[in-house]
């Protein structure tokens, strides 16, 4: 069976950046499981996919607007740095952890400022990131009941912020 909408796919990986650091891997876990058509991996990775089948080996590559997005400047915000615990020495660079209306989300400390506050990066960590998958298809069939209902599950949308329910899944997603 080949890869195409609705079906049920597996998939081994490794992601990689352009520089050759790997940022993710199912090796030493499990297979990544997925159904096709509901937004639940990166648009450019499954339009890759399609037409493959179990077995199959591939080298793909995704670029910005096809995974993670480009880097939104209105994505920056300068927060006090009172919204931060005391007891930490802020840097560029570290990532924390918040809590938002929709969930929780991961930001990123952009600058520090002399006007204490600190300026914050909500841009998903891999966007503007060309992206290198080495690809195994492990599985494809047809998905169960559960499965398909099991909703978005993707993460994705046009912040991390944001619900990716069915109905609510902002740009990039492909559930409804």
């Amino acid at each position: 069976m080949k890869i195409d909408d609705k079906k049920y796919v597996a998939i081994e990986y490794r992601l990689t950046l352009a520089s050759g650091e790997e940022v993710d891997s199912s090796q030493g876990g499990e297979p990544l499981g997925f159904v096709t058509g509901a937004g639940q991996i990166i648009p450019g990775l499954e339009k890759a996919l399609m037409g493959m089948a179990a077995g199959e080996r591939s080298q793909i590559v995704v670029e910005p607007e096809d995974g993670y997005g480009h880097v939104d400047e209105s994505m920056f915000q300068e927060l006090p740095r009172n919204h931060f615990p005391d007891d930490c020495e802020i840097e560029p660079g570290m990532t924390f952890h918040a809590e938002g209306p929709h969930g929780p989300f991961m930001l990123s400390v952009a600058r520090v400022n002399d006007n204490d506050t600190v300026t914050v990066n909500l841009n998903h960590p891999l966007a503007g990131q060309q992206l290198h998958f080495d690809v195994t298809v492990v599985e494809v069939r047809e998905p169960s009941a559960a499965e398909l209902a099991s909703g978005c599950g993707c993460g994705c949308g046009s912040s991390e912020a944001e619900s990716c329910s069915p109905g609510n899944c902002g740009s990039g997603c492909n559930c409804g």
